[in-house]
């Protein structure tokens, strides 16, 4: 391994960043693939230049991804990883061996592919059309720089939907189906079946399905564009699945049932029944991508694997004394599962919750769930905003909260995410059996400011989060 060490160069990455957000925003998507064709085709199809394990589902892709990709550099497999949102820098989105691209290389190669997507928005406008998007851009930026490095597998996460999301140019060698929920329905549709209708179009012809436990609906769906494509398809809970699944301390060691052998002891350094799952997931997945399924992995490398595997933001540790958790739950099932996780494995007698959410999620039922599974365990809310001008703002999603069932006088409103943090440590504190703590959820960027301000992003690269 080199000891060469990047340059960092903050000053070309933000200028570049700048130019990206310039173009229309994430939460603005096109259903639509055809620009991303054309822009494929105009740069010699970067997306070709490695296989392809492809991700989508509501609740678990990062987490998921980030597991996989470190199963496959356990196995000495060169990688790139591409995941959505970033906590921090626009690089984490785009990972070469585990750890966000250069500086230097994501400046230049976005310098280099500038020209040839000004040629692809010349045509757009001239039919008519939006021109490429943020996500768009980013998204061929970073098949631009897998072909660069170059890299020999391609981790990559779908950024909403399945069909005509920007990543679904590449034809996945194995595609990921991660737990299907209800979000994002004014796009993908209002039932389950929609939304995974919409996405089982990253299953390709000849490809490999690997889906976790779906609701029987969403299951008919994958299985039905599996057997339509001829694709291979394995489900959790049939062919691979967690046989048994012990705390311990900093995670929980498991008994891993794979499509191809069962693998012991493997400790999982994330906390969660939904972590053990996302990690037999991830498991077939690679099973699927080496060996077709049918041969088993060195079971000391996949121990290996799984132990390196973090996933920032989710059910993170990022001060103690009194202990704060941040978890990216942006979702009503997000926010149940990683619930079931903080009671199994923090213990807390008392919890008080900061809390802030994105205009375009569902923060009623959020809230509800909020109150569903928490109960008597959190007496203290903090209802704060991040600096994202898509997040509600403070006194208006404290009159949902209210809405909702939490207690007025339990509340404490606030614009500022440092001051809520500050309220609900204090409010932590005041546990007699030192036993409080403070989760900090709602959104991906509440979750990002708040590990920014506590000193959490300066412990090392983070991405993703979910």
């Amino acid at each position: 391994m080199s000891d060469y060490t990047p340059i960092p160069d903050p000053e070309g990455v933000a200028r570049a960043y700048s130019e990206l957000l310039s173009r229309a925003p994430e939460n603005k998507v096109e259903a639509r693939l055809e620009p991303m064709r054309r822009a494929m085709e105009v740069l010699g199809d970067p997306q070709k230049a490695a296989p392809v394990i492809h991700l989508t589902g509501t609740n678990g892709k990062t987490s998921t991804a980030r597991m996989i990709e470190s199963l496959l550099l356990a196995h000495d497999i060169r990688t790139g990883r591409y995941t959505s949102p970033h906590l921090s820098s626009v690089t984490e989105r785009i990972v070469i061996d585990g750890a966000p691209v250069a500086d230097a290389t994501f400046v230049r190669v976005w310098d280099e592919i500038a020209p040839y997507l000004q040629i692809v928005d010349a045509e757009l406008s001239e039919n008519g059309e939006h021109t490429l998007t943020f996500f768009e851009a980013v998204t061929i930026l970073a098949f631009a720089i897998f072909a660069d490095e170059p890299v020999e597998a391609v981790v990559l996460e779908v950024g909403m939907g399945g069909s005509w999301d920007a990543t679904n140019v590449a034809d996945g060698a194995v595609s990921v189906v991660t737990p299907i929920s209800l979000d994002h329905t004014d796009l993908l549709g209002d039932t389950v079946e929609d939304i995974a209708l919409e996405k089982s179009g990253i299953i390709k012809p000849g490809g490999f399905l690997v889906s976790a436990v779906q609701a029987p609906g969403a299951a008919s769906v994958l299985l039905e564009r599996a057997r339509e494509v001829g694709a291979e398809f394995r489900f959790e809970g049939i062919e691979f699945g967690v046989e048994e699944r012990v705390l311990a301390v900093g995670g929980q060691v498991l008994s891993l049932r794979g499509l191809a052998a069962r693998y012991d002891e493997v400790m999982v350094p994330l906390f969660g029944e939904h972590q053990a799952q996302n990690a037999s997931l991830a498991l077939a997945a690679v099973e699927a991508f080496i060996g077709g399924g049918e041969r088993p992995l060195n079971e000391e490398l996949v121990r290996e694997g799984f132990a390196a595997a973090s996933s920032p933001g989710r059910l993170e540790i990022v001060r103690t004394s009194p202990t704060i958790v941040v978890d990216a739950g942006h979702n009503p099932e997000g926010i149940r599962v990683s619930a079931e996780a903080v009671k199994e494995s923090f213990g807390f007698s008392k919890l008080a919750l900061v809390v802030g959410i994105l205009k375009e999620k569902d923060a009623p039922d959020m809230f509800a769930q909020l109150l569903e599974e928490y109960g008597d365990l959190v007496q203290d809310v903090a209802i704060t905003q991040s600096a994202s001008p898509r997040a509600i703002p403070a006194g208006e999603l404290a009159a949902m909260a209210i809405d909702a069932g939490f207690n007025e006088d339990d509340l404490f409103v606030t614009e500022k995410l440092d001051d809520a943090l500050d309220w609900a440590a204090g409010r932590a504190d005041d546990t007699e059996d030192m036993g409080g703590g403070v989760l900090v959820t709602g959104s991906i960027t509440l979750v990002a400011e708040a590990r920014t301000l506590l000193g959490a992003d300066r412990n090392g690269p983070a991405a993703g989060g979910n």
